[in-house]
């Protein structure tokens, strides 16, 4: 009988391998790779659940084989391509493999594998190499089509499967647009898109744009906010057919996909793409590896580009795409001359942008983004909607933030106060669009302030209508200007200069370690970093401590390795260690890339969160 080759559902980093197993007899025709199923541990004196990754003919361990003990479900679950992107990711982050399965494949929903048909790929016997697809629609050699505002060269690139950093075009709803362009052209050539976005809000924009592009019965949506069954029976339809568009959030960059044409993420930057859960990679970066595991094309959209996306251009690894030849967004920086206007004062609006408001208000909505949500004394939205209400009796006041998500407003005059993120989008597009509090935004303890405040304007104007003028309130210099000229990458690239001076990220990787102070030196020590690029220590709660700790990206893998298996070595230590001591605490936990000591407020205030 063939061994099979087993990952456990474990977070243990001394678990993290492939274990081989005998297929008893009973067991034989079920056990194929990718099923789930339930194996004995030793070590842990207790049976676990794990993932059949292959078959092999013979085992390389001289002892007798522990035998499996059930099939957990016929249903191979377990990619190959899946399989090979959370180990690479695994091992770049130092983390468990497990870890990553866990985001990759929903829980398991009985009923949902009971609607599948008997024969299935996912039912029938074991998948070889290259993963079994469905009889794909037949490629036809043609020129790729245009995405409709930009050069044809962005379709050509996409079609040839290249690494790009596009512009979205600064209108309403048009990045969500250039989305669904390019997954139908990808989803025409019988391959699959994977289209990954920052919350729910996003993911219905972009099924609303595919409606038209993309039959229904080829879109899958993979969420948090879906049911478990609904969720399950998605992610089995994208296991089991080619040609699809996945949209969703975080977690949908795992979805199976044996023929990946088109990995697209767009906003890169937004804090919510932030993975909390190990081994907290971000979604960006499995794109990145994704990319070179599979090939297919890998687009990072936005209005303003991160940091991490310029460094990408400016190394060579990705090409820069803008749209076509356009009028810019009107967007004018406006000092705080407020004329002794006494409700101007307590709103925080100049004069000027106060009686564009005004006009803008006859013709339509108006927007007025602000810094914070709630009450807070002058800064608040529900404070500024309060005194924008008194200032304009007339007008309809709309309050956006996370306590009252609002998606669309009507094309009709109102003034809709909403924090950053939280904007919705107008039927027609913004008359005027306000955006409050700029200094306050620029003022927050933050290595990426500049880069956010960027993002989130450049947010907001491509809400505006066609000419609608966009006032920026209390910021000048180089930011006013770039935003003006719409030319964010101007300053992005200049912070990233400023970052590599200071050997910050994105311009070194970072790993956060926590732990005891003894197992904190010893894992920097392992790892060979300098002085130089030790940030820390800082105690903790306990008598922890917290490092931070740089190195070069091309000494990832080995300062990854290293401080893996100090991990491992500490958690074999605890072995022994009583429930109810102390030292069964972790004596040394591992973050790579952390961007918690770099930022200064939880990430999403204001936001819809998931």
């Amino acid at each position: 009988m063939p061994v099979a080759r087993v990952v456990l559902d474990s977070p243990l980093p001394q678990l993290d391998r492939l274990f081989d197993y005998a297929i008893p007899e009973r067991l034989a025709t079920a056990v194929t790779p990718g099923v789930r199923v339930r194996v004995p541990v030793r070590a842990a004196r207790r049976v676990m659940d794990g993932f059949v990754v292959e078959l092999a003919e013979r085992s390389e361990f001289e002892g007798t084989l522990a035998p499996l003990e059930a099939v957990v479900s016929p249903v191979a679950v377990l990619a190959p391509e899946v399989w090979a992107l959370a180990r690479r990711l695994a091992d770049r982050a130092a983390g468990v493999a497990a870890d990553v399965l866990r985001l990759a494949i929903p829980p398991r929903h009985a009923r949902a594998e009971q609607a599948l048909p008997k024969s299935s790929p996912v039912v029938d016997a074991a998948r070889s190499a290259t993963p079994l697809v469905e009889e794909a629609r037949s490629a036809v050699s043609k020129p790729a089509s245009p995405i409709p505002g930009y050069a044809p060269e962005l379709a050509e690139a996409a079609a040839a499967g290249a690494r790009l950093v596009v512009r979205a075009i600064p209108a309403p709803d048009a990045w969500a647009a250039t989305a669904a362009d390019l997954a139908a052209a990808t989803s025409d050539r019988g391959e699959t898109a994977i289209l990954v976005v920052p919350d729910l809000r996003d993911v219905r924009r972009v099924l609303g744009a595919l409606a038209a592009r993309v039959p229904e019965d080829r879109l899958v949506r993979l969420d948090a906010d879906q049911t478990t069954a609904d969720r399950y029976r998605a992610f089995l339809a994208a296991r089991t057919r080619s040609g699809l568009v996945v949209v969703g959030t975080r977690s949908a960059v795992y979805a199976p996909a044996g023929r990946l044409g088109l990995l697209l993420l767009w906003d890169d930057g937004d804090p919510l793409h932030h993975e909390p859960h190990a081994p907290g990679v971000h979604p960006r970066d499995a794109a990145l590896v994704r990319h070179e595991l599979q090939g297919g094309a890998l687009v990072l959209l936005a209005h303003s580009p991160s940091a991490e996306a310029q460094r990408l251009v400016e190394i060579g690894w990705c090409r820069a795409i803008g749209f076509a030849p356009r009028r810019a967004p009107r967007v004018v920086p406006t000092a705080m001359q407020l004329g002794g206007d006494r409700l101007a004062e307590q709103a925080r609006i100049p004069s000027s942008a106060w009686r564009a408001a005004g006009e803008a208000l006859e013709r339509g909505p108006v927007l007025v983004q602000v810094s914070r949500p709630g009450e807070e004394a002058r800064a608040g939205s529900g404070r500024t909607a309060a005194e924008l209400g008194r200032a304009f009796p007339q007008a309809r006041v709309v309050l956006a933030d996370g306590e009252h998500p609002v998606e669309t407003v009507p094309d009709a005059p109102a003034l809709v106060v909403a924090t950053r993120g939280a904007e919705p989008v107008a039927a027609g597009g913004y008359r005027a669009v306000l955006l409050l509090d700029g200094e306050r935004m620029l003022a927050r303890e933050s290595l990426r302030v500049t880069e956010d405040a960027l993002r989130t304007w450049s947010n907001a104007i491509a809400l505006a209508a066609p000419d609608a003028p966009c006032y920026l309130v209390g910021v000048g210099g180089p930011v006013a200007a770039a935003l003006a000229g719409w030319r964010q990458a101007d300053v992005v690239s200049a912070e990233l200069a400023q970052r590599q001076a200071l050997r910050f990220p994105p311009a070194v990787r970072t790993a956060t370690l926590h732990g005891t102070a003894a197992a904190v030196e010893a894992a920097i020590a392992a790892a060979g970093i300098p002085t130089a690029d030790v940030i820390g220590p800082v105690e903790e709660d306990g008598g922890a401590v917290r490092t931070v700790i740089r190195f070069d990206y091309r000494r990832g893998a080995e300062v990854a390795a290293a401080l893996r298996t100090e991990l491992i070595r500490h958690a074999i230590g605890r072995r022994g260690a009583r429930r109810d001591e102390p030292s069964r605490r972790p004596e040394l936990r591992v973050r790579m890339d952390d961007p918690e000591p770099f930022v200064g407020e939880r990430p999403g205030v204001g936001r819809m969160e998931r």
